[in-house]
């Protein structure tokens, strides 16, 4: 029976991060991934094929409105495959490098079931039916997320999708109606309706993504809905009816939408079954998310969990740094602060990104705050490149001059941001406004934002 110091659970972000800070401190790891490859959902149904996707069919889009093309590309139409094709490509990069990783710093990979039999011992049943038990110092729980699936829907159905199963479509469909317009639901409609494909967007709540600023909330609704999305609002599913030539989904207001295919996004659930728990007294809520401290630890103090497993965010990039920061608990490391603002990625079309406080919170703490605004469509560089639609607002306090809060609506809204945030997590003074007016950006550039939005936001000041 091997016996390591530190095995995780999970081969995606959260448990890379773990894996890789434990074995450069020279700890044993060993790490158990349910999948055949290593990358957990991040890699293979999530955030890269996802995004792999949307860049695909941006790319089209362009070229197909592109003056040099002459309009000779109108008549011709990609499938939804041939897009995913891209998706493969980069997947498979991916995986090799991962996998890389594990084997250059001997971090030993088992493929299989992960079940707890004890606080310091696991069963891994394996794809062959091998089965190996592994004890250990500590453990981390990186097992990830999947979406939540009610009970009656048949989604072995091939007209009912998922997040997951969505990007194993064999045929483009002709018309989708999403249920769930949280941020996989908003990404996927901006993404079929770019692709010519009917959508209706139904959404549970009474507006779109409404962690976000108004503004940003306003101004992706309009776009969809000008790119002819059809938006419903405060509708709740009451049953799904497929058949061979559509699927029909039927809403508690009477409404009824009939489309190709219907796409479930609307909730996740954490990646906590079948993995014996509770006998070790670990219970998972109702939505199989684990409870955690603000080390990470479970109830089991030696065992650690990360990543969408426990939660909110259900960020890649928080999960990388969570994995770091159980990893350097157990270490005995004093951990860097992990970041109370964490930048957050939308990747519609025109995509979004959003870092610290929204007018509407800033109003009810009863902060006195300016914006500065940099519309897209007068800068030079959107000019270039054609992608006028979007702005840059910044929030500011107007008597410090404290950067608050950074939205952004438009091209390459989730690379503008970092720029921000570099401000924006200065120590005070540093974090103010006026570095925007102070630097020289390059010209052109859409960095140059910045600069137009902090000098509209100063000039509101008297």
């Amino acid at each position: 029976m091997p016996h390591v110091d530190v095995l995780v659970i999970g081969s995606g972000p959260g448990g890379e991060g773990a894996a890789m800070m434990a074995v450069k401190a020279d700890k044993s790891v060993a790490l158990v991934e349910r999948h055949r490859e290593v990358g957990g959902g991040c890699t293979h149904w999530g955030t890269i094929p996802s995004k792999a996707l949307r860049h695909a069919i941006f790319r089209w889009v362009e070229m197909k409105s592109s003056t040099l093309t002459g309009g000779k590309l109108a008549g011709h139409e990609v499938s939804f495959p041939q897009l995913l094709k891209a998706a493969d490509g980069v997947i498979r990069k991916q995986v090799s490098m991962r996998q890389g990783f594990y084997e250059r710093n001997r971090v030993d990979v088992l493929h299989g079931q992960a079940r707890f039999v004890a606080a310091n011992e696991v069963d891994v049943e394996m794809d062959h039916g091998a089965r190996e038990r592994v004890t250990f110092d500590h453990a981390v729980i990186a097992s990830g997320s999947r979406p939540f699936r009610p009970a009656g829907v048949d989604f072995s159905h091939p007209r009912l999708r998922d997040s997951d199963t969505i990007l194993g479509m064999k045929e483009t469909p002709q018309s989708v109606t999403i249920y769930g317009a949280g941020v996989i639901g908003c990404e996927y409609a901006s993404l079929f309706r770019n692709l010519g494909i009917k959508v209706n967007l139904v959404n549970t709540r009474d507006k779109l993504l409404s962690f976000l600023d108004d503004e940003i909330i306003d101004a992706l609704s309009y776009h969809l809905r000008d790119q002819g999305c059809l938006i419903r609002h405060n509708e709740e599913a009451d049953r799904i009816e497929p058949a061979d030539d559509g699927v029909v989904l039927h809403l508690k207001s009477g409404k009824k939408f009939k489309t190709d295919v219907l796409l479930w996004a609307n909730g996740r659930n954490g990646n906590s079954q079948d993995m014996g728990l509770e006998g070790i007294g670990i219970t998972p809520t109702a939505r199989g998310n684990i409870p955690v401290n603000a080390q990470f630890q479970t109830v089991v103090p030696t065992i650690y969990a990360v990543g969408d497993v426990i939660g909110s965010p259900g960020l890649a990039s928080a999960s990388y740094d969570q994995g770091r920061a159980a990893a350097a608990h157990i270490l005995g490391q004093a951990c860097d602060q992990l970041a109370s603002d964490i930048p957050s990625g939308i990747y519609t079309i025109p995509e979004i990104s959003s870092l610290g406080k929204t007018e509407r919170e800033l109003t009810a703490a009863k902060v006195p705050y300016e914006i500065g605004h940099s519309l897209f469509r007068s800068l030079a560089r959107a000019q270039i490149t054609g992608q006028t639609v979007g702005m840059l607002k910044l929030l500011f306090h107007r008597d410090t001059r404290e950067l608050l809060g950074i939205h952004c609506f438009g091209y390459q809204a989730s690379e503008i941001i970092h720029i921000g945030q570099a401000v924006m997590t200065q120590p005070k003074p540093n974090n103010t406004i006026d570095y925007f007016v102070r630097t020289t950006f390059n010209y052109p550039t859409m960095a140059e934002a910045y600069r137009v939005a902090a000098l509209n936001g100063l000039n509101r000041l008297f």
